[in-house]
């Protein structure tokens, strides 16, 4: 897209960021009394030196960067679901590609999210953060907490706004989610002129918010830096300790479902042998991990799909440029377990099934609309977090550690890309596993455009 910053070396950048703030925080924290001695000495009066600092640059710092990625939700989730679902337009005339194709969409992420909802539920991270930790960052939260929100009967009715720009103010992220479906699937019955201008001005709107988000992530280096340094500073190595389980967890959570989940797809749907898919794809999950983009990454996508695994050209060009929109299985899962560790750390418990259901439903929904650039989910986060009681803000507890968990999951969305490509493939009778025992490009022999 044209105006997008160029960001080719950002992600090593916030992970050094990352390594330096929590290396100065934790020695602040270990050094505390010396450091505060030591002003004291120059300012001539007891100054607690390390909570000034803390307090009064580093926090601030790191909210204004968590406001302004949280200033975009709304737009980005309103504007990218309802063009979505009006690009699709007749289901009728999509026909089976678009049916099939759909459908491996959502179950591969729901399956993605159920998968990070269960090892959360079985390690339960966000319940080894230390209590006086978690008193902590529950006292800095703007509001108190409000009992966790499940699929009950209020919650259900509620799903209908009344008025959605009132639901836009007060941030009801499943209000704008359902009425964002409403004017895509209007926007199918318009005639194609109407239909066209609407949707210039939807993905005008989500381009602007995409542009937006790169802007803000220029200053995520320092963002990071303020923030890691403000909790380890404050709690040392033991909020360390914390968040390295969850991101044990999370990266096994990504690589079960690349590897067991979806080797085990493209084998039964596909027919390819996952021993022989990975090694084909090992080029597109290098260009997802460094560039941390589907959107980026999406040339050599459509490239390997076609000549390394011999997708059909028709079936490749329908299903991944779809598929870098659309089916983020790390996003999925990424923000079921997210989600889960950070209610277990604002709540002290772990929600009950229901609220569970919601983050699963909200979390494939949202990774349907998110923007696949490099930090595109991290609003849509904090609308899963808002729809469970959890603050918005407390996105800013793992925000440290999210550029590398973000270029992980974006090798899992791509991944799962071509393995839809290849089911989709394979299910319309237009490739067999023997296109990809050599690289000859693709082969247009399917008898079902899409």
């Amino acid at each position: 897209m044209q105006g997008e910053p160029r960001q080719d070396n950002l992600p090593w950048i916030i992970l050094v960021s990352l390594v330096l703030g929590a290396m100065a925080g934790i020695a602040c924290n270990w050094g505390r009394e010396a450091i505060d001695s030591a002003v004291a000495h120059v300012a001539g009066g007891p100054v607690a030196a390390v909570d000034w600092i803390v307090s009064n640059i580093a926090r601030p710092l790191g909210q204004i960067f968590l406001n302004l990625l949280l200033m975009t939700v709304v737009p980005l989730v309103f504007a990218s679901l309802a063009s979505g679902v009006a690009q699709l337009g007749d289901w009728r005339r999509l026909g089976r590609v678009g049916l099939v194709t759909m459908a491996l969409f959502v179950f591969s992420m729901a399956l993605a999210c159920a998968t990070g909802l269960a090892l959360v539920n079985w390690y339960q991270p966000g319940l080894a953060m230390p209590s006086e930790v978690g008193q902590q960052l529950l006292a800095e939260a703007k509001n108190p907490a409000p009992p966790a929100r499940g699929l009950t009967v209020d919650t259900l009715v509620g799903i209908v706004p009344r008025n959605p720009f009132q639901a836009a103010v007060q941030m009801e992220m499943l209000q704008i989610i359902f009425f964002a479906l409403m004017v895509g699937i209007a926007l199918t019955f318009l005639t194609e002129v109407r239909r066209q201008t609407l949707l210039r001005l939807l993905e005008g709107v989500t381009e602007v918010m995409v542009v937006i988000i790169h802007l803000v992530m220029r200053i995520a280096p320092l963002a990071v830096f303020a923030l890691i340094f403000a909790q380890t500073a404050s709690f040392g190595w033991r909020y360390l300790e914390t968040l390295g389980g969850y991101v044990l967890l999370a990266l096994g959570g990504m690589a079960f479902h690349l590897v067991v989940s979806l080797g085990f797809l493209v084998w039964l749907l596909g027919g390819l042998a996952p021993w022989r898919f990975f090694p084909r794809i090992w080029t597109v999950m290098i260009t997802a991990f460094s560039t941390s983009s589907s959107n980026a990454t999406l040339p050599t996508t459509l490239r390997t799909a076609q000549q390394e695994l011999g997708v059909p050209s028709q079936i490749a060009g329908f299903v991944i440029p779809l598929g870098a929109t659309m089916n983020m299985n790390g996003t999925a899962l990424y923000e079921g377990i997210t989600a889960l560790f950070l209610a277990q750390v604002y709540f002290g418990v772990t929600p009950d099934w229901t609220a569970q259901i919601t983050v699963l439903v909200l979390a494939v929904l949202t990774a349907i609309g998110a923007a696949g650039v490099p930090g595109g989910s991290l609003p849509l986060l904090a609308m899963v977090l808002t729809s469970i009681g959890v603050p918005g803000e407390y996105i800013g507890i793992i925000l440290g550690v999210d550029r590398l968990l973000d270029m992980a999951r974006t090798v899992l969305n791509v991944g799962g890309d071509l393995v839809v490509a290849v089911c989709v493939a394979r299910q319309e009778r237009a490739w067999e596993a023997s296109s990809a025992s050599a690289t000859t490009g693709s082969k247009d022999v399917s008898s079902h455009p899409a």
